[in-house]
Parts: structure tokens; C-alpha cells; sequence
């Protein structure tokens, strides 16, 4: 199973120096990856441009917005050259996890509906495609620049109901879980792989889930601080993802362990603290 990290980007206060210092050493440790979360009502970096930023201090991790929300980015033809460019000037290391969501302030501040996101994804998905594949927009042609695999990036469908996991049997390569136990994730792993040859699709799905943990002195207090305020908009579920999130050694190699038997191809463990000092916390657990 690969592991990849998350940076820090939605950790209230982060800075240039924390984000880039943790995306260096994540190249430097061994990470198969970083990987980005989304939102807009909130102090965090907006994904894609951080990908970006992260694509010039390294050399050879994949960069996974894990997920991006598509709906309330009512542009797409935008959309898919934001995500071109990244793909591009990170010689082809983008994988785009994108879903439906679901905070009304974030649909709210985007001018965008909250009803009707799911067929709206649908239909972007769909765009998005035609678009990386050069179709041709105007006087000038196609919306470039041209992403580095004919196809575009690879693209990876977040979600837990029915439709999320026939949507990426239908436009993607794989499926992520948003958080969770490894049995949660192996009862979604399974749906996948039923959409998936109900689709007719050759091959295998990629399976990928995320978690949160925090490592070293006063771990438990930074992730029951960010958890609980990054998820307060959940009500009592947020104590229930902060109690979740691995604060020693031991339980984040459980994690990796549970992970790995229950079908995961790769998990992105997300930091609940700025410090770039967690990138080898994790790396000494788990790597």
C-alpha cells in the first residue's frame, strides 16, 4: 500500500515556510504523495494553487486533491485548466479526487445550488474530459494548456452513496474514502468494485482512503484543536472524527495495518498541526 501525507494547508495559521518546508520533506522521506482538502468559508489555502506551489519545491511525489469539490466551481472549463497547468508543471504528477460535498455556507459563498450538485458533478466530469482532450472552445481552439497525459489527469471520485460509487465506475480511475475505519472503507472498497464491473470496466478500481493523525508533544491536544474546529459545522460527529485520529505511534501503524488488509492501494494521512516536523514523525512510524 502506498502512504502518502497531507499538508497542512487547512490548519488555521499556516504560512508559506510551513507549507513548503513540509512538502520538501515529504519528497525527501519517501511519501508516494500529498494531498490537499477543500473549502472555501474558511482560513485555508485555496487546493489547487497550493498543489501548484508544491509542484516547484519537488521532484517526484504525486499531488491528490483528496477531494476537490467540483459543483461550486461553476466554471469548468476553468476547472480544467487550473488543473492542466499543475498537471503540466508537475511533469504529470495531478491526481484530481473530486465529489459532490456538502456545507451549504461553501455552495452559498460560490453563488452555486446545493441542489441538483450530484448531476451537476456528473456533467462536469464529463466536460472535463472533453476539454483535456483538446475540444475545441473558440478562436484559438482548445482550452490549453495540454495536460500531459492525452487523457488528462487521473481522476478519482470521492463520495459514500450509491451514486458516488457509480460515478467512479463511470469517469474515473478509482474511488477515496473521506475518513473512516478500515471496515468502513472495505464495505466501500466492495461497492466500488461491483460499480466498476457493473460498468463493464477492465481492469481494477484504485482504492484510497484518508486519515488524520498527530504525532509527538501535545498530539492529542492539536488534533482534538483542529479537528473540532475544521469539523464543528458537523455538530457531535466532529467528536467522533477527533477521537479517531492517530496520536502515537501505535495507532497510526494499526491504521496503516487495517488499511492495507482491508484493500487500500494508498492513504493519505492528513497532519492536524502546521509543524513540518510531522512529515518525519510519519515517516519514522510508518515508512
Amino acid at each position: 500500500m502506498d502512504i502518502g501525507i497531507g499538508l497542512p494547508a487547512t490548519i488555521p495559521g499556516i504560512d508559506r515556510d510551513s507549507l513548503l518546508d513540509s512538502a520538501r520533506r515529504a519528497d525527501q522521506r519517501g511519501f508516494a504523495s500529498v494531498g490537499v482538502i477543500d473549502r472555501i468559508v474558511y482560513p485555508n489555502y485555496e487546493p489547487l494553487i497550493t498543489l501548484a506551489a508544491a509542484a516547484a519545491v519537488t521532484e517526484r511525489v504525486r499531488l491528490t486533491t483528496a477531494i476537490l469539490i467540483g459543483p461550486y466551481r461553476l466554471n469548468t472549463a476553468l476547472l480544467a485548466k487550473q488543473a492542466a497547468t499543475v498537471d503540466s508543471i508537475s511533469g504529470g504528477r495531478l491526481v484530481l479526487g473530486i465529489a459532490i460535498g456538502a456545507r451549504p455556507d461553501d455552495y452559498e459563498a460560490s453563488g452555486a445550488p446545493l441542489e441538483g450538485r450530484g448531476a451537476r458533478l456528473e456533467q462536469q466530469l464529463d466536460e472535463l474530459k472533453r476539454l483535456w482532450s483538446g475540444e475545441e472552445r473558440g478562436f484559438a481552439g482548445a482550452v490549453g494548456p495540454p495536460p500531459v497525459s492525452q487523457d488528462g489527469p487521473s481522476v478519482i471520485l470521492g463520495g459514500q452513496v450509491d451514486a458516488a460509487f457509480r460515478r467512479a465506475a463511470r469517469f474515473g480511475q478509482g474511488w477515496i474514502m473521506g475518513g473512516g475505519t478500515p471496515e468502513d472503507f472495505g464495505a466501500g472498497a466492495g461497492k466500488t468494485r461491483e460499480a466498476w464491473s457493473a460498468a463493464g470496466r477492465d481492469g481494477e478500481p484504485r482504492l484510497m482512503s484518508l486519515c488524520y493523525f498527530a504525532l509527538g508533544d501535545g498530539a492529542a491536544e492539536a488534533a482534538d484543536s483542529y479537528l473540532h474546529d475544521y469539523y464543528a459545522f458537523a455538530g457531535d460527529y466532529a467528536d467522533q472524527i477527533a477521537a479517531g485520529a492517530a496520536t502515537d505511534e501505535d495507532t497510526i501503524r494499526q491504521y496503516v495495518s487495517g488499511f492495507a488488509d482491508a484493500g487500500c492501494d494508498e492513504l493519505i494521512c492528513f497532519p492536524c498541526s502546521k509543524d513540518p516536523r510531522q512529515v518525519d514523525l510519519l515517516a519514522d512510524a510508518v515508512l
